[in-house]
């Protein structure tokens, strides 16, 4: 089978493509047929040994996919042989073949096509334990995205709508915030041009979002925090601008407001009946047409390299997908 590797920490360019044995399952594993590979920048990281999960050099990078069951190691009750499939693995989707656990699996509607199931693990796993469970957002309440045009950001956009709350979506262009308008944003900011904090007064009457969902860190997330309303949730994602911010802590006293981390890795390793019972709520969404995973490009395997440069340079809105 051919497959992406990472044989030294890198840029994308550093990635290359090899030709390697047929993979076999473990006894509670599975083998999956990759249909479609969903990026993140996650994978932009752990490629440059930037993640906080590094794995041991030589691997094959991506952790999101949806696919169909080659073969099932012995302890496998729950799947069988052609069973369409989506997955979410520490590492191994960019590949023609990927090895995962079958409590990491998730059996597929036969409505949803691979590419846009390959797109809702981490982006909608992730905002629906950061929206839900960890910013307890109700119907009425506003929440603030940044970085909203990505594809947790997106995914946010439209969990936040779903449950009847008022959406700002704050991104760095005209054309990334028509996208967030598209799937449900009420209001936008584009903080390329428009002061952060006046707008949120502005969109907000003074009170300030209720939740914050910040998946972008750096610059913005002091402005941001220092405008949340009281007794204010602020979700941090991760920080895709590259830095990570310093916030100053009396701000919670002030604003009576919370700093929640959000980490779905952990989050399915520690609760994973609480995480599958939010897999099938989004997928009953998806069912229902309530959420919609909006795929923007599609890549062969051999120009993985492009997708993850296209990642890093923040040239991508909703999802991009690589199909072997």
């Amino acid at each position: 089978m051919r497959a992406i590797r990472c044989n030294q920490y890198g840029p994308p360019e550093s990635l290359v493509l090899d030709t390697l044995p047929d993979l076999r399952p473990g006894a509670d594993e599975v083998v999956i047929d990759v249909r479609a590979a969903s990026v993140n920048f996650p994978d932009v990281l752990v490629i440059q040994n930037k993640y906080q999960t590094k794995p041991a050099l030589p691997f094959t990078p991506g952790a999101e996919f949806a696919g169909v069951v080659r073969e099932v190691g012995m302890n496998v009750r729950r799947l069988s042989v052609g069973m369409r499939v989506a997955a979410y693995t520490a590492q191994g989707a960019f590949a023609e073949q990927a090895v995962a656990r079958e409590a990491a699996c998730i059996a597929l509607p036969e409505d949803i096509d691979f590419a846009s199931a390959s797109a809702v693990t981490l982006a909608y796993g992730t905002s629906h334990h950061a929206v839900v469970d960890r910013g307890g957002l109700k119907a009425g309440e506003t929440m603030l995205v940044l970085g909203a045009a990505g594809g947790v950001g997106l995914a946010a956009v439209e969990i936040g709508k779903v449950l009847g709350a008022r959406v700002i979506a704050a991104a760095s262009s005209a054309e990334k915030l028509a996208l967030c308008v598209e799937h449900g944003a009420d209001a936008t900011i584009d903080y390329s041009s428009e002061n952060l904090r006046e707008r949120i007064k502005e969109l907000t009457d003074g009170k300030g979002p209720d939740v914050i969902y910040d998946p972008v860190g750096g610059e913005y997330a002091e402005p941001a925090f220092r405008s949340i309303g009281w007794r204010g949730r602020y979700l941090v994602v991760g920080f895709a601008n590259g830095e990570i911010p310093r916030l100053a802590l009396n701000l919670t006293l002030l604003k009576g407001a919370s700093i929640v981390g959000v980490f779905w890795g952990q989050h399915i390793q520690h609760e994973p009946e609480l995480a599958g019972a939010a897999m099938k709520q989004i997928f009953g969404w998806i069912k229902e047409r309530r959420l919609r995973p909006h795929i923007t490009k599609r890549y062969p395997l051999a120009r993985t390299a492009d997708a993850l440069s296209d990642m890093a340079s923040r040239r991508v809105s909703g999802k991009i997908v690589i199909e072997p």
